[in-house]
């Protein structure tokens, strides 16, 4: 039992059920993972997520929902079931998870409902049941007519073969037409931001639909949310990941695992766009998401959001940044509720990503090299001068080179910025991260 990322799936699996029934323990459980975030507070999960899970030698992804409470009225929660709605739709099996120790409420038989008028097959699943006393309490989920369920603690991970099993015979028996989870060719983009920036609303201005619940409240997005997505020939993962925010050493709960999984996607995302409220200017916290990105070896594209209500100028934010980003991203503007600037945004994306992935001739490298040091004199220590001999790239994603020199211990901290800005800006690598290996000669 693990999870993977790529290879065919025999289907799709949905997870819903009401508030606190333990979906997204089940989910990590399944696939022996902690890519949910679970707390004991109701309403954690909010946005549908996707996992894969492989059992039997057969793949299948599971997709976490949000609880789903009939009896709240929310805006929010309304979101919330919408998502829950679509997962159903695209589902080829659901997962109806039951808190089997408190008993069937009323919610759960609402959605019990609902999923006989979807006739998508369903599996109803009777959480919490730690031990024989509990079997017995949840025989009463038979009431609901949708077959005999699987009794199961994910807490503690008893029956979870026997789930496996039941599932997977199944996909069997629907047999759905396998397909691939990711293309190894994708784009990987990691949509990064201070809370409230409008991460999900860029989310679905990219997409034309309503992927991911977005609210005005700070910290709706909670677990990270993987898209896939296709423009023309190219193909996109976008990720859209929960608000960090400046201070984390003492966070807790909820928040501190969100945010952990923000740092997670940004570790396996190409690029990172740090989103800017623009209504709101610049902030030491939008500098600090930056330099997350920085940090896990993205590319960067800096991108000034909401800028239908904007109080900056490019111009201001240009000079603001300066020299503080290290990688001299470039910038877009956007607004998610007009519209503004989203292909453009995709645009700068594949051309941030050729050169993220692109490699340098050995000649015109070292033509580079030639030109860095006539424009300043390396380092000398006495008598002794630092001599850059040639350079070579050996890796991309991002661009990693040698320089090998006379003596290493030669260089000096600010040389080795000086010779990485140089490089970036004659390369036209603005925006990657560059690593550079200064080697000995001997």
């Amino acid at each position: 039992m693990s999870t993977i990322d790529s290879g065919p799936i025999a289907g799709v699996v949905a997870v819903v059920g009401f508030p606190n029934a333990g979906k997204s323990t089940l989910v990590n459980r399944l696939t022996s993972s902690r890519r949910a975030v679970v707390h004991e507070t109701p309403g954690v999960t909010r946005d549908r997520t996707e996992a894969v899970c492989e059992w039997s030698g057969r793949r299948f992804l599971l997709v976490d929902t949000g609880g789903v409470d009939a009896g709240d009225e929310s805006p929010l929660q309304a979101q919330v079931a919408a998502q829950a709605r679509i997962a159903v739709e695209e589902a080829d099996l659901v997962l109806l998870v039951i808190d089997a120790a408190a008993g069937l409420a009323a919610g759960d038989q609402e959605i019990a409902q609902i999923l006989r008028r979807s006739r998508t097959p369903v599996v109803i699943v009777a959480n919490k049941v730690d031990d024989a006393k509990g079997e017995a309490a949840a025989l009463e989920l038979h009431s609901l007519g949708l077959g005999d369920p699987v009794m199961v603690s994910a807490l503690h991970g008893r029956a979870i073969g026997d789930l496996l099993d039941e599932i997977v015979e199944r996909l069997n028996q629907l047999a759905p037409e396998a397909r691939p989870v990711v293309d190894e060719d994708e784009i990987r983009v990691a949509i990064l931001g201070r809370p409230n920036v409008g991460k999900s609303s860029l989310l679905n201005a990219i997409l034309g639909r309503e992927r991911v619940v977005v609210a005005d409240q700070p910290g709706t997005t909670r677990d990270t949310v993987d898209t896939p997505f296709v423009r023309g020939d190219t193909r996109f993962r976008l990720i859209d990941t929960a608000g960090l925010r400046r201070k984390r050493k003492h966070r807790q709960g909820i928040e501190y695992y969100s945010e952990v999984r923000a740092l997670q996607a940004v570790d396996r995302a190409d690029v990172a766009l740090v989103l800017i409220d623009s209504s709101e200017g610049i902030t030491d916290g939008d500098l600090a998401v930056a330099e997350e990105a920085r940090k896990a070896s993205c590319a960067t594209l800096i991108v000034l959001s909401k800028w239908d209500i904007s109080t900056v100028t490019v111009d201001d934010v240009r000079e603001r940044l300066g020299d503080r980003l290290r990688q001299r991203p470039s910038m877009v503007t956007t607004s998610a509720l007009t519209g503004r600037n989203v292909d453009r945004l995709l645009d700068a994306v594949e051309e941030l990503f050729v050169r993220y992935t692109s490699r340098i001739g050995t000649g015109p490298l070292n033509r580079a090299m030639e030109e860095i040091t006539s424009r300043r004199e390396p380092p000398r220590k006495g008598r002794r001068r630092l001599n850059l001999l040639y350079a070579t790239q050996y890796q991309t994603r991002p661009p990693r080179f040698r320089i090998v020199v006379n003596d290493r211990t030669l260089i000096t901290r600010d040389y080795a910025y000086f010779v990485e800005n140089q490089l970036r800006d004659r390369l036209n690598l603005e925006g990657c991260p560059l690593i550079i290996d200064f080697q000995s000669r001997s």
